[in-house]
């Protein structure tokens, strides 16, 4: 028997070149059949926009293609794993393979190692595509899927308090020479939380004494009248900081930025778990990919003959679904406080990884 982790250099390529491309014809597959989906959903809302045509609607599937390809990635993997070790095991390659002295691992081994340079491309992919990505179709979901700002950095949906008094805008700009928020709508409010005055203005600037809020219509309930003055100045109490911290998106922030994002939310006393856990699975998500040929294996192994082909395949697709499902649930626990960070984020990955080790070495070692 051969102890080399890999086969020979014929056989581990002939394995990942023919995992390699069922990865991407299945994820070519998932995606495509999905953005149609998802399209026929949406077009319809981006379409009544005025002034939007079909360059709009191939400028969303631009942005929601790359968060396809990052939610449906690791599928993508787990089911060409069984589709792969099916095709193999259908065609006695795998007894041939083990009637040589391979083991389940060496047979595993360039499918891992082919999973494994997924998930690296991935995080890449993931930091540097996805997140620009989330931020700008956050933004134009934001606003209604009307025209944007050209602005450097935007950020949409802002709702905040200062004192008793509320201060929303659909967008903020952090570039120039002064911080602006747009569409915004201020409400002052007596001590008891009524609204006492309502404000609309389609810009506010930041100055030294608060937001300067440019040709704003007020709006006093009390009186039932309207002015419109030239500038108004607002919620002195909120800062562009507080604006900033306010609408951190995990899944727009690469790694390296959302650990600043952390820090700052420490610093600010307000609480970090959910960040936290989205930081840890930026890299156990992308990881997850590695793990799926371990959790699918048991579709390659034992006698084709048997009539267990099929149990052993659909006892493969339950493992890599189950894992998702249970990674899934241990991250909401984690955004909301149930679970530690760091364990909301990596505990499916290991419990799985010892599954699935565990089903592999009593069945086939």
């Amino acid at each position: 028997m051969s102890f080399d982790f890999f086969p020979s250099r014929t056989l581990t390529l002939y394995l990942a070149k023919m995992f390699s491309l069922r990865i991407l014809a299945v994820l070519v597959m998932l995606v495509l059949v999905l953005m149609m989906l998802d399209l026929l959903s949406t077009s319809g809302e981006i379409l009544a926009v005025e002034g939007n045509s079909e360059a709009d609607l191939w400028r969303y599937a631009s942005l929601r293609v790359p968060l396809l390809i990052q939610r449906f990635l690791p599928y993508s993997v787990l089911l060409a794993t069984i589709i792969t070790l099916v095709t193999l095991n259908q065609n006695s390659e795998v007894i041939a393979m083990k009637a040589s002295g391979l083991s389940a691992h060496q047979v595993l081994a360039p499918l891992i190692m082919t999973a494994l340079v997924v998930s690296i491309a991935t995080f890449a992919f993931n930091e540097r595509v996805v997140t620009r990505a989330a931020s700008e179709l956050n933004v134009w979901e934001a606003s209604e899927f009307g025209a944007l700002s050209q602005a450097e950095e935007t950020r949409g949906s802002i709702y905040l308090v200062d004192g008793s008094d509320i201060l929303t805008a659909r967008g903020y700009e952090a570039n120039g020479p002064a911080p602006r928020l747009t569409d915004v709508t201020f409400y002052r409010r007596s001590p008891s939380g009524e609204i006492v005055q309502q404000i609309d203005a389609p810009l506010a600037v930041r100055g030294n004494d608060g937001w300067a809020m440019q040709t704003p219509q007020v709006f006093t309930v009390g009186t039932a009248s309207t002015t419109l003055p030239d500038e108004l100045i607002v919620a002195p109490g909120i800062t562009p900081a507080q604006i900033e911290l306010a609408s951190v998106d995990p899944a727009a922030q690469p790694f390296w930025q959302l650990d600043g994002s952390i820090d700052a939310y420490r610093a600010a006393g307000r609480d970090t778990g959910e960040l936290e856990a989205n930081y840890w699975h930026k890299i156990s998500g992308p990881l997850s990919a590695m793990l799926m040929p371990i959790l699918g294996a048991v579709a390659g192994f034992g006698l084709a003959r048997s009539g267990q082909l099929f149990v052993r395949a659909v006892t493969g697709m339950f493992l890599g679904f189950a894992y998702f499902v249970i990674d899934n649930a241990a991250l909401a626990m984690g955004d909301f406080g149930g679970y530690p960070p760091f364990l909301a984020a990596w505990a499916p990955f290991f419990l799985f990884l010892l599954i699935g080790e565990t089903v592999l070495v009593r069945t086939e070692e």
